[in-house]
């Protein structure tokens, strides 16, 4: 999983609470800019040598920033830092299911969409794509002008599922946390990861209405 440096902090978080929910491993890139933005959706400064505290920080908070909202343990996770590009994401040889870019912004989008692989997390999504592997890039941007929509059609086109982060109401949301873990749990529908982020639809007018137990 790579984080890029849009806003959007909060998806990036819940995605991550349920890979690890789920029982995968994960090796995860978190990029020079996104360290900014998490330092300013958070507070949270991430830093390589502290990154297990820092994450296991970060991932505890809900998406109005509350901390120790979740327990969330981290020993199935792996760091890379963004500059190693000797790490394992970095080649084919390295077994990985896929990868995920939450959110991807759309410098991201653009490096990835023109082979750039000018840090890890770039080169990690060019090494799952070449691989033929699933890679679901969740764009965070708006409004999105010609150039990156160009982008974004050379992912498609390139096998990578293009996810923007558009949350959705007839799951009944009623907190912020809702909308942000219905656009983590369509990014991992996308992987085909299982979850229970959000309500489906089945087909019934008014039931994102109900009482979440219905």
């Amino acid at each position: 999983m790579g984080v890029s440096g849009a806003s959007g902090t909060p998806y990036a978080a819940a995605v991550l609470r349920a890979l690890l929910a789920a029982g995968e491993s994960v090796d995860l890139v978190v990029s020079r800019a996104s360290r900014l933005t998490i330092l300013d959706e958070t507070g949270i400064a991430f830093r390589d040598a502290h990154w297990q505290e820092d994450l296991r920080e970060w991932l505890g908070r809900g998406a109005d920033g509350k901390p120790g909202t979740f327990d969330v343990p981290v020993e199935n996770v792996r760091y890379w830092a963004a500059g190693d590009l000797a790490a394992g994401p970095s080649s084919g040889s390295y077994a990985t299911k896929g990868m995920l870019i939450v959110p991807a912004s759309t410098a991201c989008v653009a490096g990835v969409a023109l082979g750039l692989s000018k840090d890890l997390l770039q080169r990690s999504a060019s090494v799952t794509l070449k691989e033929g592997r699933r890679l679901v890039v969740c764009v965070r941007e708006t409004p999105l002008n010609g150039q990156t929509l160009k982008h974004l059609v050379t992912l498609d086109e390139a096998g990578a599922v293009v996810l923007p982060a558009s949350p959705a109401f007839y799951a009944g949301a009623t907190h912020i946390q809702d909308l942000v873990d219905f656009v983590a749990g369509r990014t991992l529908d996308a992987a085909g990861v299982p979850h229970q982020l959000y309500r489906r639809w089945k087909g019934e007018l008014g039931s994102g209405s109900a009482p979440p137990g219905d």
